[in-house]
């Protein structure tokens, strides 16, 4: 999720009122779209930003205590603050079950041995080149039923 966000960019916010933001004079009305991707690999708060390492999360880590929750602003898939996705909790959910239930169903293995991770530009984060899997049930077919 901080790699490749499906939304990479945030839903557009209007300002309420002139204010200031970064020493820029932002006045009221202007529209505002947060680039999370660029946030979320950010090589001041990410050493080695474009690298998946899921340790960077564990137990040592400095970002041990990140969560994607909105809480922490250098990963922030699901947005944050007031306007953070009301579904965060029934999205990590669902996609734990769904997970958890093709696992123990089926045999997963990709059909090439590269997986290509490249995005392409646009709203959403879509693989340049589709990842094609093969799905092997584990047990026979009329218990699938």
């Amino acid at each position: 999720m901080r790699l490749h966000p499906a939304g990479p960019l945030s839903g557009a916010r209007e300002f309420s009122q002139d204010c200031t933001v970064g020493g820029y004079h932002v006045p009221k009305g202007t529209r505002l779209l947060i680039n999370l991707w660029k946030l979320q690999t950010d090589p001041r708060v990410w050493s080695d930003p474009m690298e998946f390492k899921p340790e960077r999360f564990g137990s040592t880590s400095k970002h041990k205590d990140v969560a994607v929750k909105g809480q922490h602003f250098e990963l922030i898939p699901f947005g944050a603050g007031r306007r953070a996705c009301p579904g965060i909790a029934f999205g990590l959910q669902m996609t734990h079950l769904v997970l958890a239930s093709l696992l123990q169903a089926y045999e997963v293995s990709t059909v090439s041995p590269q997986v290509d991770m490249t995005g392409t530009p646009g709203l959403t984060n879509n693989r340049a080149i589709p990842l094609e899997v093969l799905l092997q049930p584990r047990l026979p077919a009329h218990l699938h039923r």
